[in-house]
């Protein structure tokens, strides 16, 4: 019954990694509007704050000097870090790559979860379903051939982007047990800004402001920011208070199926039996990984 009463928690993190899977059409269309990813990254999160703000009636406060440094790490890690690795990565390695590699986000949780969190139940059939799923997505990656670059800087890059989130879904399981979910989010956003800063002014690149009020500009940020940024991340931070980080990252495995049966819909892609083959392992795996005493 226990499990059963979770299962809202489930569904909301399918529905966001779906959410998060489908939104790179929209990435796709700022970065042809000549936007850096950096900017991109920035500007959903000044407009996912504010939108956190407003739903906080303006209130803001301070955590004690501890927490709030914590909660600086997770802007830090699960915001700044993780996306501007992940675009770094896909600029200097294969994309199969970047992908497979940032998948080992949950292998990495399991490993910092062990250590760090003593209430969260780890267990052999955890750590075995998330490697079970961690194969199925590799299959699922490479289904149209196995075809490796020489990008080995992108490469480890991508790692760290994969452990990057791993910190943030340990750090966000500690504070959860003491903070509201829309207080982290909205910290987290804040000081994913002021760490990500420096790179934009670093950079040097500012998108026209005509070029922002663009309505395909303009709609897909606004997409990326209340959607996949603001609800999105607080939709996460209840997924991992409720279900624990190793459970909830599991789910990460599910953005390649998702992936592929966008393509297959919308552009035809033949999903193929190694296709298949890997889809069925990342379910067997999530199943497998399930603690039905939890």
């Amino acid at each position: 019954m226990k499990s059963f009463g979770k299962l809202k928690y489930h569904l909301l993190a399918f529905v966001t990694i779906v959410v998060w899977s489908v939104s790179y059409p929209n990435t796709r269309v700022l970065l042809d509007a000549s936007l850096s990813p950096t900017e991109i990254y920035i500007y959903r999160f000044i407009i996912a704050y504010l939108g956190l703000v407003a739903c906080s009636r303006f209130r803001i406060s301070l955590c004690p000097w501890r927490d709030e440094l914590l909660i600086a790490l997770l802007g830090l890690t699960g915001g700044t870090a993780y996306f501007i690795a992940q675009n770094v990565a896909l600029d200097l390695t294969l994309v199969t790559n970047v992908a497979v590699l940032v998948d080992t986000t949950p292998l990495f949780t399991v490993i910092l979860a062990a250590i760090f969190l003593h209430d969260e139940h780890f267990t052999w059939r955890k750590a075995a379903g998330s490697l079970i799923a961690f194969c199925g997505v590799t299959m699922l990656t490479f289904r149209h051939g196995f075809v490796w670059g020489d990008g080995i800087m992108g490469d480890m890059i991508a790692i760290l982007a994969a452990i990057a989130w791993a910190v943030y879904s340990i750090i966000l399981k500690r504070l959860n047990n003491r903070y509201p979910v829309l207080l982290i989010t909205r910290k987290t956003f804040f000081y994913g800004i002021v760490t990500a800063l420096p790179v934009m002014l670093m950079q040097g690149r500012f998108t026209p402001m005509s070029t922002l009020m663009q309505p395909a500009v303009a709609g897909n940020l606004l997409f990326l920011a209340l959607i996949c940024s603001m609800a999105a991340f607080f939709a996460w931070g209840r997924v991992t208070k409720e279900l624990g980080p190793i459970r909830a990252n599991n789910y990460i495995y599910l953005g390649p199926i998702v992936t592929m049966a966008v393509a297959a819909v919308y552009l035809g892609e033949r999903v193929g039996v190694l296709g298949l083959a890997g889809c069925g392992l990342i379910l067997l795996g999530l199943i497998f990984a399930e603690d039905r005493h939890q």
